[in-house]
């Protein structure tokens, strides 16, 4: 049996030694041949330099992807999946915060009671900034209550996937990719092992609170179309209240006599209803821009090298 490995990597110089280190350990010790697939995601740093020296050193086991440019974890993710030659696929961080350790738990879970995918998930946020783990949890409640595919809070994407499920993922050529939702709606026999957070071993993250706050947004218009529905009956509500309003000044100027108003809350209305309407207007261009991009058939990634 083998196992394929993969491993986005964006600027992960000093983290790539370490992660190769400690996950060589875990592997040698589960007797499963083992391959691994480096995607250099436009990295600026020596990150491609290091791979180079892994290839060199370990030829049957190492192999890597350079990306043109920087294409996103996403490109990163799908690109591994397609090199991918073994029976069982990995795909994990570089920074350690997977721990390789789960693999054998993991590899034994798959082999001896039959699941397809065994993901892993964050059992707290310790060492997480609190605004950042607020908004998470609220995401996934939110995702989970509007969208038909179930995400697991907490979800990381590190799991270990058969051949199988990693086939059907591969037939999702979708250029607007969010692998978490992308998993889950494939299916197959999933289960999940918890464990402490931990942090990274070297380097930076390159996710910041506003590239976190819109890779959620990708998340809820690739498996939802809650949005549209949500302006739609703003809409509903909106004509419903100026209907109630227009029958109360017919009465009123019945009953009173015609009164001269103010332009305040005209102007107030205006401003209300206008906004609704931008508000419309943002959130079905977000649905067109996807339609747009998917349409253009543009490649996912574009490879500058490979080993």
């Amino acid at each position: 049996m083998k196992l394929s490995i993969v491993v986005p990597c964006f600027n992960e110089e000093q983290a790539l030694p370490y992660f190769f280190e400690e996950t060589e350990k875990v592997i040698q010790s589960m007797d499963i041949d083992r391959e691994y697939i480096f995607v250099n995601d436009g990295s600026s740093d020596q990150t491609l330099k290091v791979l180079k020296e892994f290839n060199e050193l370990y030829p049957e086991i190492v192999h890597y992807v350079d990306f043109s440019r920087n294409f996103g974890k996403e490109a990163a993710l799908y690109a591994g999946l397609i090199y991918t030659t073994g029976d069982f696929v990995t795909v994990m961080d570089a920074d350690l915060q997977d721990p390789p350790e789960l693999l054998p738990k993991m590899y034994e879970l798959i082999v001896n009671q039959d699941y397809d995918c065994v993901g892993t998930r964050r059992a707290n946020r310790s060492g997480e900034p609190i605004i950042r783990s607020f908004f998470a949890i609220q995401f996934y409640k939110l995702i989970n209550k509007i969208s038909q595919t179930e995400m697991v809070n907490g979800a990381r994407d590190f799991r270990l996937m058969t051949r199988q499920m990693v086939d059907a993922i591969l037939k999702l050529s979708e250029y607007n990719r969010f692998s978490k939702g992308l998993f889950s709606w494939v299916g197959f026999k999933t289960t999940y092992l918890s464990y402490e957070n931990k942090e990274r071993v070297a380097g930076e993250t390159s996710w910041s609170f506003w590239s976190l706050f819109k890779y959620s947004l990708e998340g809820i218009i690739n498996f939802s179309n809650a949005p549209l529905l949500l302006s739609a009956w703003m809409g509903v509500v909106s004509f419903a209240i100026s209907i109630v309003m227009m029958i109360f000044i017919v009465v009123r100027t019945i009953i009173f006599g015609n009164e001269t108003s103010g332009w305040t809350s005209m102007v107030t209305i205006m401003l209300l209803i206008g906004g609704i309407q931008l508000l419309g207007i943002g959130v079905l261009g977000q649905y067109i821009g996807k339609i747009y991009l998917e349409v253009k058939k543009r490649p996912v990634f574009i490879i500058k090298e490979f080993h």
